[in-house]
């Protein structure tokens, strides 16, 4: 028989395995074709074809996403005049909001887990299994929100949509924990893309951020999937829509001194924009009412808002395109601020009380109950951020201020201080101004306000709570590993215990029955009250005075530490290097007895981890 007919008698086979894996009666038409060209093509070139596949369909999402809330603006916004904006602005970012809210009880159950933060999270402890509700959940929800008006933006639900699309991919086709890992960052990496026509930026977001603590040899999927989405983008989507700016100023290294203290702005600003973000999370965390009531308090606080600033209607692109082309008369068109007149000054004041504000306004309208992400608001409030500070430079007699080329870069660095991903800032702003030319200033400003934000926090403060409960990678490739253990899974719960008034003879029956060298010592309440190891009991077992007087509570020890059955798996090893001991008990947070955790067991599942891991 020839090599080649070998060959294909195998990849049938193996078809034939896997396809019937896979209920028949699920299966359609193009998944049977699937599942068959996995069984004949190598895994790169599945890869490959996967990451085509799943480009074409997270760009397409991203599409969608971006229609919708472009015709629903269109819809609300036709024909509204000024003396109709104060109900205009009262009425539909509060109806975003709490629309929002119903929706995700009512239809989604209550399932709002949102933002980046919940993707790094699949990625670590749920190993890249993303629920399929979130294919079209986060588009449902995030149309509604910004559509109507809330002051967030769409690419991190479309990121969120595109990682669960790469998720569910994978799933189908029984692909492994790594395949999965890689469609789920191609899938976030092609919505990324095509939300801002930027593929290189794609890419970069799925390195800095998703894929942190990850080691991959394979990138082509993700490359393939952002051209993928980009193309998508560019072919379907109007020119309005495209988040694209063309207007610039050629770069002129005399004006490098600008750029380098609006990366300090941009730093301090990004600062500010973490801090005020995690106070309003925690406080309508802490907020004890209602889902609904929630949304109505910041539905309202957001539509007075926007009543007062209209420029934080909305993701702001219309605002900082406005800026870019000097029409700054159409940015306070529809204010109060208009009957003062356009006095620099006056314009100066609005747009930095609007910087400012955004960051309320933005973290409002996500926790509050709406749906969206930073990355429109951090762009927003730079190339804002931006603009002040050149008008500010016009202001105390500096003319000669690139005024474009700073509201330009000044959108990349507090988007580098705020998502902590200066090369994504770079790039994105590279790829969507066309303004490859200014990659100098670019780097300055975005470099400067990712070394401030550093200063302040090692690690970004949305991302700090999960970091500390071990809940999501690190650059730390052994923490990221032992991040993936659960404590639960490790306990040991075939221990003999002992009560803390049982006799020395019962202590003796049980050592006889048992075999092993730690008896846990509990109270009438089964509380850890000590331990009793065969170290210690072994010379008085043959001292017949010994064993008449010894007792339970005058044998037993404290153990060198407890480990309570909540902590993660790092906590529990920085426990025993810091102890130097091989067991410890496990307590509920009660101080009941659960068990013990071998430290030769907590090795012996990491050198199963760092197997599977690194072939």
């Amino acid at each position: 028989m020839k090599i080649s007919t070998i060959r294909k008698l195998y990849s049938f086979l193996k078809f034939r395995r896997n396809f019937t894996r896979y209920s028949v009666n699920k299966a359609k038409s193009y998944e049977i074709v699937l599942f068959w060209l996995k069984s004949v093509l190598s895994r790169s070139q599945f890869l490959i074809l996967s990451g085509v596949l799943v480009g074409f369909s997270c760009g397409l999402a991203g599409v969608i996403l971006k229609s919708l809330v472009h015709y629903i603006h269109y819809i609300i916004t036709f024909k509204v005049h000024f003396e109709d904006q104060i109900l205009f602005y009262l009425l539909f970012p509060f109806l975003g909001i709490v629309i929002t809210t119903f929706v995700v009880i009512v239809i989604f159950k209550g399932q709002d887990k949102k933002g980046i933060p919940s993707i790094l999270s699949e990625i670590a402890q749920n190993s890249s299994v993303v629920s399929s509700v979130k294919m079209y959940s986060q588009i449902v929800q995030s149309a509604i929100t910004v559509g109507l008006g809330g002051s967030a933006g769409l690419e991190s639900p479309i990121a969120v949509t595109g990682a669960a699309i790469g998720s569910n991919f994978a799933q189908t086709y029984k692909l492994s924990y790594k395949e999965r890992t890689l469609l789920l960052a191609a899938g976030a990496t092609a919505g990324i893309a095509s939300a801002f026509n930027a593929p290189i930026a794609g890419v970069m977001f799925a390195f800095e951020i998703l894929l942190t603590g990850v080691v991959f040899t394979d990138f082509i999927p993700l490359v393939v999937a952002a051209v993928c989405g980009s193309l998508v983008s560019r072919i379907l989507l109007k020119e309005d829509v495209l988040f694209q700016f063309k207007s610039r100023n050629p770069f002129d290294y005399h004006n490098i001194p600008y750029y380098l203290i609006l990366g300090i702005l941009c730093g301090l600003y990004a600062r500010y924009f973490v801090l005020i973000t995690k106070y309003i999370e925690e406080f309508f965390h802490d907020l004890e009412w209602s889902r609904i009531q929630k949304a109505m308090a910041g539905g309202a606080i957001v539509s007075v808002l926007c009543v007062l600033y209209p420029p934080l209607f909305g993701e702001g692109y219309d605002t900082i395109k406005a800026l870019t082309n000097g029409e700054v008369r159409e940015v306070m068109e529809n204010s109060f601020f208009r009957f003062i007149g356009y006095r620099d000054w006056v314009v100066l004041i609005f747009l930095t009380v609007i910087c400012l504000l955004k960051a309320f306004a933005s973290s409002i309208t996500i926790y509050s109950g709406g749906n969206g992400g930073n990355f429109a608001p951090s762009l927003f409030s730079g190339g804002t951020l931006g603009f002040v500070f050149a008008l500010f430079c016009q202001q105390i007699g500096i003319i000669n201020v690139p005024v474009t080329n700073l509201v330009i870069v000044g959108m990349a660095g507090v988007m580098s201080g705020v998502l902590y991903a200066p090369l994504t800032a770079i790039f994105l702003i590279a790829e969507s101004s066309s303004g490859y030319d200014l990659f100098i200033p670019l780097m300055i400003v975005t470099v400067t306000s990712f070394l401030i934000a550093k200063w302040f926090s090692p690690v970004s403060p949305d991302l700090q709570k999960l970091v500390d409960q071990g809940k999501i990678f690190t650059r730390e490739h052994d923490r990221n590993l032992l991040s993936m253990l659960h404590t639960l899974d490790l306990i040991d719960k075939d221990v003999q215990t002992i009560h803390i008034n049982a006799s020395f003879d019962e202590l003796t029956e049980l050592v006889k029955r048992g075999s092993r060298n730690m008896i846990a010592v509990i109270d009438d309440e089964l509380k850890l009250i000590g331990i009793i190891t065969m170290d210690d009991l072994r010379p008085i077992l043959f001292d017949e005075d010994a064993c008449a007087t010894t007792t339970i509570s005058a044998l037993m020890k404290e153990p060198a530490a407890c480990i309570n059955e909540l902590d993660n798996v790092v906590s529990v090893v920085k426990k025993f290097d810091e102890t130097g001991a091989w067991n410890l008990p496990v307590i509920k947070v009660s101080g009941a007895y659960v068990g013990f955790i071998s430290k030769s067991g907590v090795l012996n599942r990491y050198r199963q981890l760092l197997q599977s891991h690194s072939g």
